[in-house]
């Protein structure tokens, strides 16, 4: 029904950035809140950040807060995470969720997932 695919990610040093994006296809008429979140090699999956349909919310962990931007573009089927600033710690596979609910609740409760792209930070 709905294809979530991730792209952007890689490997960058240590103070660097990327983009993520990920990419929307099948019935994605009724996707209200996506978000985006990463696993580490060993430990369990967290929230990174969430944004509503109409992109004007959105939600961070402490940790990404004024490092990460996420941003949608509806006409093109696509949410984007801007990250500036990368850490070591950083360094994760990044999958990127979906649910198609009006209640905005970004930290759990996703539908659709993505199969996830490697982000690797160097220090």
């Amino acid at each position: 029904q709905v294809h979530l695919e991730e792209s952007g990610g890689g490997l960058v040093q240590a103070g660097g950035s990327l983009r993520l994006s990920c990419a929307a296809s099948g019935h994605t008429f009724s996707l209200y809140t996506m978000g985006w979140f990463r696993q580490a090699p060993g430990k369990e999956r967290e929230f990174v950040a969430g944004i509503n349909w109409s992109g004007t919310e959105t939600s961070y962990a402490d940790s990404e807060k004024g490092r990460f931007t996420i941003s949608r573009d509806n006409a093109k089927n696509t949410v984007y995470l801007q990250m500036i600033t990368l850490k070591p710690e950083d360094t994760a596979v990044y999958y990127c969720a979906a649910k198609g609910s009006s209640y905005y609740i970004p930290t759990s409760g996703y539908t659709y997932w993505g199969q996830g792209t490697q982000v690797t930070v160097s220090s």
